[in-house]
């Protein structure tokens, strides 16, 4: 008698209450990919990408070459199936590795690396050419959490760290596949495959990230992670860090610590900063009324939420949607990709 689907894979139940944290951030902070597509470039050559509010991303399907940093001592050296994310959209210098010092005249303008993906430029010289998949990926402005605000300038995944995770691995190759031979639909695809990279590059360096960074790697933590996903499952519970702690199985003090030591700040005031997030959005994009609004953020009185949402956005919940909230109504998915940004 044939299995039914629905049979074939059991899926596991999260712990009551909680939430896939990593979701819960990024679709609350409505990040965008914006691909700009896949360059060959001969050496030498060399690009400077200046301080931006967006964050960039290459992936390396051929070549090598030299990544710089502001904020970082030392150069990143990428090959053939490298990953690297500047999360916090520093200046950057990627260049061929051939040239101790670089002249203005070296550089390729940035707007040259924009090209039609179906026959994508070929810059620089007359060297050993290398491939670059260029783009990035932004925040809704104003948008924060602590999860993400704690990495390094520069995320670095060598391929044969990628390897080491599969669907990351797929993710890069299926990049470099789809881009090399482009077809209708291709900018879609590859925009949907930035998306998934995006995500699973997070959640590899989270999972690495040395024992003195804060963030994402909190999630690794059994406790602290059990205790995030009990914040933005039940974002509405009137949490106190006792409450948390003996929810984890930890004392007041210890968990205190431990909380701090991973996230980067306070229990409370990971909450409370999270729950005035998560009303900024609903204020956008839903139709709940104001006190609904508070009610689901935790707050019983409408007049102290409005004194909380205005000393963290600097307005009162009010003008804040009559300003932010025009396009209210179903609620868009993360994760949508655009075509067009300033490299």
């Amino acid at each position: 008698m044939p299995v039914r689907p629905n049979e074939l894979v059991e899926r596991p139940s999260p712990r009551e209450g909680q939430v896939d944290v990593v979701s819960d951030v990024l679709e609350t902070m409505r990040f965008s990919t914006l691909l700009f597509g896949r360059v060959e470039l001969a050496a030498p050559w060399a690009m400077r990408v200046p301080k931006k509010e967006t964050s960039s991303f290459y992936v390396v399907p051929r070549g090598n070459m030299r990544l710089r940093v502001d904020g970082l001592e030392a150069p990143l050296l990428l090959s053939a199936g490298d990953v690297v994310l500047v999360p916090h959209g520093a200046a950057h210098v990627v260049d061929d590795g051939s040239r101790r010092t670089l002249a203005a005249r070296d550089f390729i303008p940035t707007e040259q690396l924009r090209g039609p993906l179906m026959t994508p430029p070929r810059l620089g010289g007359d060297g050993p050419v290398s491939t670059l998949i260029v783009g990035c990926f932004k925040f809704n402005a104003g948008a924060h959490s602590p999860l993400l605000s704690a990495f390094p300038p520069a995320i670095h995944i060598p391929a044969h760290e990628s390897q080491a995770a599969p669907s990351l691995a797929a993710t890069v190759q299926l990049m470099a596949m789809e881009s090399s031979t482009p077809g209708q639909g291709s900018a879609i695809v590859l925009g949907r495959l930035a998306d998934i990279l995006l995500v699973q590059a997070l959640r590899l360096r989270a999972a690495t990230l040395s024992a003195e960074g804060a963030g994402l790697r909190a999630l690794a933590d059994p406790a602290i992670g059990a205790a995030l996903g009990l914040i933005h499952g039940r974002l509405g519970e009137a949490w106190t860090v006792e409450s948390l702690a003996a929810s984890v199985g930890l004392s007041r003090s210890g968990f205190a610590a431990r909380f701090h030591a991973l996230v980067g700040e306070p229990p409370l005031q990971y909450l409370a900063g999270w729950r005035m997030t998560k009303a900024a959005q609903w204020l956008r994009e839903s139709n709940d009324s104001i006190p609904q609004v508070a009610e689901r953020v935790g707050y019983a009185s409408e007049v102290a939420f409005h004194k909380a949402f205005k000393r963290w956005h600097g307005v009162g919940p009010g003008a804040y949607r009559r300003e932010h909230g025009a396009n209210r109504g179903p609620t868009v998915p993360s994760g949508d990709n655009e075509q067009s940004a300033s490299l």
